[in-house]
């Protein structure tokens, strides 16, 4: 597709945006129509009854705006980290979940608030991001580590060491389970396990918005050097790219988004998968389009994901992360069929 209709997409994405979040907040297990809903932000937070607000404007505001706009920046987070670490070990199979980094910000966070109180104490609201952070560093420099051998890496040698590093981080999870003393405690690793959206409040969307804004801000400057990067990279070096230190300083900054990201929603899976394919399969690899529209299209698809998780067996509430992956999953396969027969193996 021409960059002059690139506009044109980030359009229409914006306007599906919208139309799903109207839905996002009159649909669930009290259902409103649209004109309502359209009333009550009308009428504002804190409205009285007449005004369009009472029940309905709680509902809206209280409940269903804060876990919409997570979800948006949820979904529009992992897709631009995704795309990045497409770009860095230059493989489409790449993605936050299936490298480790969503498990390692998960088993940081749950180490954090299961055995280290006196940690919460003294670092407050921060300790969780800060360990979720360290634990997404850590799963990506272990993957990569792993499967890079020779100056090369192959697509089964980085899933295997995904996958690697996924259980190893699964079974960590699994025992601070079972040392959990506290029922609170054994929620929020299920809760960290099965990704979900449904504890998000206002007061804790301003550090994961900060970091989706500068985290995405930093890296669609960048779009340049990622081009250079994912075109190959004997070239980037050629063309004063140092790809070594280019490719930690991007490990480092797409492991600070994953982190704070995972720290609030939980391990929410193959989002950073789909979308980025899906939005270069629209626009290009170029990332300078390619970065707004995949964070676009992720703001959509977990938004809708949501609406599926929280309607589809309602009144009961599925976890979204089973929702992605339900979707997720055949489409890795397919993925990985299609990279084994471009890479000469027997698929």
């Amino acid at each position: 597709m021409s960059p002059r209709r690139t506009p044109v997409v980030l359009v229409l994405l914006a306007a599906s945006l919208v139309a799903s979040a109207v839905a996002g907040l009159a649909l669930g297990a009290v259902r409103m129509a649209p004109g309502q809903v359209i009333d009550v932000l009308l009428a504002g937070p804190g409205a009285g009854a007449g005004a369009g607000g009472g029940a309905a404007g709680a509902i809206v505001w209280d409940v269903r705006m804060p876990r919409l706009l997570l979800g948006a920046v949820v979904g529009a987070g992992l897709a631009v980290a995704g795309t990045v670490l497409q770009a860095l070990v230059r493989n489409q199979l790449a993605d936050p979940f299936l490298l480790g980094a969503s498990s390692g910000a998960s088993a940081g966070a749950v180490l954090v608030i299961v055995l280290g109180a006196g940690v919460l104490d003294f670092a407050g609201g921060a300790a969780v991001p800060v360990a979720a952070f360290a634990g997404s560093m850590g799963a990506l420099v272990a993957v990569y580590a792993m499967a890079r051998r020779g100056g090369t890496m192959t697509t089964g040698r980085l899933i295997l060491a995904g996958v690697a590093v996924q259980y190893v981080l699964s079974a960590l999870t699994s025992l601070v389970l079972v040392l959990a003393a506290h029922p609170d405690q054994i929620r929020t690793v299920l809760f960290w396990t099965l990704g979900g959206l449904g504890g998000a409040r206002w007061d804790e969307l301003a550090l994961p918005s900060v970091a989706l804004l500068l985290g995405t801000g930093l890296l669609i400057a960048l779009a340049r050097p990622l081009d250079l990067l994912l075109a190959g990279e004997e070239g980037a070096h050629t063309l004063g790219l140092d790809t070594a230190r280019f490719r930690a300083a991007v490990f480092v900054l797409a492991s600070l988004v994953i982190g704070v990201l995972v720290a609030y929603s939980g391990a929410i899976g193959f989002v950073g998968l789909m979308v980025p394919h899906a939005a270069r399969m629209v626009v290009g690899a170029g990332h300078r389009a390619l970065l707004p529209v995949a964070a676009l299209g992720g703001a959509v698809f977990l938004t809708l994901a949501d609406l599926v998780a929280r309607t589809a067996a309602a009144p009961e509430e599925i976890p979204v992360g089973v929702v992605t992956a339900l979707v997720g999953g055949p489409f890795f396969l397919w993925m990985l069929r299609r990279s084994t027969r471009t890479e000469g193996v027997a698929g």
